[in-house]
């Protein structure tokens, strides 16, 4: 056997053992191509490189002959290129590790592999004040107030002093109110004034519309057609109805020589233009009536308006009879000994 095949058979079974150095799919994950890897080039004896690797160890151990340096350079030269490629095995670990680290953080931090800082931290949600609308108004036992009703106020007394004196000054409620039958013969044009300051519990549009309800009722003095009224505020008007203290009252009466002191009443005063209602009566009403002050503040509407319509004085026709309207029923009821029912309607019969 030659002396070249004398060493390749005592290479064989140091071949058979895995050599130290990476796992192989790390080599074989990441290529000459990936890092560049040139092959390692040796001096050869005769002073000509020559690729590292088996072949060129073969060369050289042949051109040393069977000598012992020849082998034991051989022994070198093998220990060397196996001590690289641990080397090299660890450093392709190294780099693999350095790559997983990097991508990691690339994807942790959605970067583009810059410097990574610590995403940061939300500052506390704070829950804005809503705005709200006003406050509903606290819950209580009681309902909230309402205006009172026309028939509420109808029937509701007010105090008053029956020597009141107010400040004389008479002012035209504002607006106006149609006449409900505009085919009626006659259309009785009134305006209706209040005297300030009266400090009644009422307002002067209250008034003016219990003398429009008052008028214009069919037991009233319509007569079937005959009338309608109409409520103006300014223009021409035929008479004016007026709400006024009984100090004010008084004196408008005196004008046509009518004295309402001694019963504290109200009168039509004829020779102005004027039907007076005093207030004080307004706001108390009269024994005859009792209670049913709404009863009553018609009867007195009902009653002056007839004296400027020409109607008289009447006087209680039977026992049990109604009052004729024009009767004057806040003095009495009883008349030469007949007593009659109170009645507010000129024809209580419609």
């Amino acid at each position: 056997m030659e002396q070249r095949d004398v060493f390749a058979a005592q290479q064989s079974p140091r071949q058979a053992s895995p050599r130290p150095g990476p796992r192989q799919e790390y080599v074989d994950a990441f290529d000459d191509a990936h890092f560049g890897r040139i092959p390692v080039q040796r001096e050869s004896p005769q002073g000509h490189s020559s690729p590292g690797g088996r072949d060129g160890q073969a060369e050289r151990e042949a051109g040393a002959g069977d000598s012992g340096g020849g082998r034991r350079a051989g022994s070198r030269l093998r220990r060397r290129e196996s001590w690289g490629r641990t080397l090299a095995g660890l450093a392709s670990a190294a780099v693999v590790t350095v790559l997983v680290v990097v991508a990691a953080a690339r994807i942790a931090g959605g970067g583009d592999g810059g410097e990574q800082t610590a995403p940061p931290v939300p500052a506390p949600q704070t829950r804005e004040p809503q705005a709200r609308g006003p406050e509903a108004p606290a819950e209580t036992s009681e309902p909230p107030e309402r205006p009172p009703a026309f028939e509420e106020l109808m029937g509701t007394p007010f105090e008053m002093d029956p020597d009141f004196t107010g400040s004389g000054e008479l002012a035209p409620v504002p607006g106006s109110d149609p006449a409900p039958d505009p085919d009626a013969q006659t259309i009785v044009r009134y305006r209706v004034d209040v005297e300030t300051g009266l400090g009644m519990e009422m307002e002067p549009e209250f008034f003016a519309e219990a003398v429009h309800r008052t008028l214009n009722d069919d037991r009233s003095w319509t007569n079937d057609g005959e009338r309608s009224f109409a409520r103006v505020s300014r223009g021409e008007y035929d008479f004016v109805v007026t709400l006024a203290s009984p100090g004010t009252t008084a004196d408008w009466c005196a004008r046509s020589g009518l004295d309402v002191t001694v019963d504290n009443v109200s009168c039509n005063s004829s020779a102005t233009e004027r039907v007076m209602i005093n207030a004080w009566r307004w706001a108390r009403g009269s024994e005859t009536y009792g209670d049913d002050i709404h009863a009553y503040r018609q009867m007195l509407i009902n009653h002056e308006v007839g004296h400027r319509l020409g109607y008289d004085h009447q006087v209680c026709p039977e026992e049990g009879a109604l009052a004729p309207v024009m009767m004057q029923q806040t003095k009495f009821l009883t008349i030469d000994g007949v007593t009659c029912r109170a009645n507010p309607w000129p024809h209580p019969e419609n």
